[in-house]
């Protein structure tokens, strides 16, 4: 792969990903209330996730799967409404899954790590996205395989860099104690940002 053409690959993937949005909504808000070590849990879930949607795209897979209007719909229709849930809860309940909890640190490893994995595999945009630009910087007269590797590993790198930095510092604002109306209002907007997200995501289709 030519370099001009790995660093034009760097920089879209690197704008995409530190873009905010449904995934660093829930890094950050996971760093809040979990702290930013564990909830780097989290953010290996939301790298995984685009890992496989890597390998997906990579092989193929991906396009059959946006041929497919109804593996497509599955795929968009469970994101949106474990994002309308997540925000719900957030706005809502005091025991939510996505939710600040002044003093206490409730989530385990396990939860965090599927938490970023799920809102991330089951958005549509990251596999519209990795199925769409993956073929524009392949190098059909070179060896593909090293090509595919080299992208993935960047791509995986990039997803822990920036999320990462998000679950740190949703971490830092809750840092030194905060007052209830503070947590409150925190939840609050990320509640709403999920919402938001999932509402977006409704809106999603594949042009034919």
């Amino acid at each position: 792969m030519p370099l001009d053409t790995y660093l034009i690959f760097l920089m879209t993937t690197a704008v995409v990903v530190f873009s905010p949005g449904a995934a660093s909504v829930t890094v950050a808000t996971q760093g809040a209330a979990n702290g930013g070590r564990r909830a780097l849990c989290g953010v290996v879930g939301i790298a995984c996730a685009n890992a496989v949607f890597f390998a997906l795209s990579a092989t193929g897979i991906a396009s059959l799967i946006l041929a497919s209007h109804m593996a497509f719909s599955v795929i968009k229709w469970v994101g949106v409404a474990y994002l309308v849930w997540l925000g719900l809860t957030a706005l809502l309940s005091r025991g939510g899954a996505i939710r600040v909890r002044k003093g206490k640190r409730r989530s385990s490893l396990s939860v965090l790590f599927v938490q970023g994995f799920v809102v991330e595999f089951a958005n549509p945009k990251a596999l519209l996205y990795f199925a769409a630009i993956l073929p524009q910087f392949l190098d059909p007269e070179a060896a593909i395989l090293p090509q595919i590797l080299i992208m993935g590993g960047t791509t995986f790198l990039i997803d822990l860099t920036s999320y990462s930095a998000y679950a740190f510092l949703g971490d830092r604002l809750t840092r030194g104690g905060l007052k209830d109306w503070v947590v409150n209002l925190i939840n609050k907007c990320a509640g709403a940002a999920l919402l938001y997200a999932g509402f977006r995501m409704a809106s999603v289709t594949v042009t034919r």
